[in-house]
């Protein structure tokens, strides 16, 4: 069945649904919630059954986050067909604002029934930080000051998609919260905000159009890329420090082998100002993110095998 919405026609196939759930952001969900998982291994022993809840809350919860992105950049005049990274599902496919919505509102409700076993099995305390992580999603785009306009954008998603939801998952498996778990979530988290930095260094010049102030558009391009380098440089050596002081073993290293895409990341923004030609360093930066969390999770799990 076809319908159309402003001329456009409605194909609902599988291809147009997996591209506006943003795929390549879904790392952001699935990563930090194995990490939290792997650290509860190592130090306490896993219900998989809750790990699982976990991931399916998360995933559904950062799927729900980019529809809301889709909806109001649309009301807001901010998404056309030529966008560039973005599901197009309303410019491109015909959906309407109203269908895209109530997808977004249905993953929360199945997330929030998902959160309600979660914290049955865990602790209800789970539930005040679990709907302020839903609320920080809806607002990253909606709401009266969308986060997404401010510079906050990287520290808001790093902070509550990194590393809050590896602390969530370490402490749904442990009851508890270590000071390991949340040393070794701090690069996570920092790598979940760089794949919002590098978003917004894509979208620089349209942001600056529509009077956003992310934080390239306040730093100016060329420092905020340099920042990101700079936080690249830092979650490495923040595994190093770890292993020094004796909190981890040197097995979360294998991190370090995500190195080259950190720098294909960088070297692909180097230089360039069209949105199109920076997809390639936007995907080397998610994929970095998931190769690097991967990386420590398996060095952990060698870990508790050994």
């Amino acid at each position: 069945m076809q319908t159309e919405y402003d001329g456009l026609p409605l194909k609902r196939t599988w291809k147009i649904w997996w591209e506006l759930i943003r795929p390549h952001t879904l790392t952001a969900a699935f990563v930090p919630v194995l990490l939290g998982t792997m650290i509860a291994l190592l130090e306490d022993g896993v219900n998989w059954l809750l790990f699982a809840a976990m991931m399916i809350a998360s995933i559904l919860i950062q799927a729900a986050t980019n529809l809301f992105n889709e909806y109001y950049d649309f009301k807001r005049g901010l998404d056309t067909e030529e966008s560039v990274g973005i599901g197009g599902g309303i410019v491109r496919h015909g959906m309407t604002p109203r269908l895209i919505m109530n997808l977004a509102l249905g993953m929360y409700a199945i997330a929030l029934i998902i959160g309600i076993y979660i914290c049955a099995a865990s602790s209800w305390w789970l539930a005040a930080v679990g709907l302020v992580c839903m609320l920080v999603g809806y607002l990253y785009t909606g709401g009266p000051l969308p986060i997404s306009y401010t510079p906050f954008g990287e520290l808001f998603s790093g902070l509550f998609m990194g590393f809050l939801i590896i602390l969530i998952a370490f402490f749904i498996q442990t009851g508890d919260v270590s000071s390991t778990a949340i040393l070794i979530a701090i690069p996570s988290g920092i790598l979940v905000g760089l794949i919002n930095l590098s978003n917004n260094l894509r979208d620089h010049d349209g942001d600056k159009a529509h009077g956003r102030k992310t934080m390239p558009v306040v730093m100016g391009r060329k420092n905020a890329l340099t920042f990101m380098a700079i936080m690249f440089a830092f979650s490495y050596l923040w595994l190093v420090g770890l292993v020094l002081t004796g909190s981890v073993t040197a097995w979360i290293l294998l991190a370090f082998l995500s190195i080259p895409k950190a720098m294909a990341a960088i070297k692909g923004f180097v230089g360039k100002t069209q949105p199109i030609t920076m997809v390639p360093a936007m995907k080397a930066t998610a994929q970095t993110n998931t190769f690097f969390g991967l990386l420590m999770a398996i060095g952990l799990f060698i870990s508790y095998l050994i």
